[in-house]
């Protein structure tokens, strides 16, 4: 089953951090660039960050930059998405997004308050 999963979303304080990671399974996972992206209540869905598949180049929405860091571990068939200094701003319902395949995950939510 072609399919992508995220994980670790949660609650967190500004500020703080977490790491959001997509799972795939179904397909040749490391020949595919893979995207975040995320969709606040009553905002359009925007891309945070993406990675390519053949040299792992990234690239970052301006909101996120110098804040968010994606990565992926090709032998595990995940992307991560380590976010830091997070600001209430940032909540949002993050997902992962293979345009390649044309999938995406169910989404994970984060929630940035104190």
């Amino acid at each position: 089953q072609v399919q992508l999963v995220e994980s670790g979303g949660g609650l967190v304080q500004p500020g703080g951090s977490l790491r959001l990671s997509c799972a795939a399974s179904g397909f040749t996972f490391s020949s595919y660039a893979i995207y975040w992206y995320r969709q606040a209540p009553g905002k359009e869905r925007e891309l945070v960050a993406a990675i390519a598949s053949i040299d792992s180049s990234t690239h970052y929405a301006n909101s996120v930059k110098g804040r968010f860091t994606i990565s992926r571990d090709n032998a595990k068939n995940t992307v991560y998405l380590q976010m830091n200094n997070l600001k209430p701003e940032d909540t949002a319902v993050y997902y992962c997004h293979a345009p390649g395949k044309n999938i995406w995950g169910q989404g994970t939510q984060v929630t940035v308050s104190s």
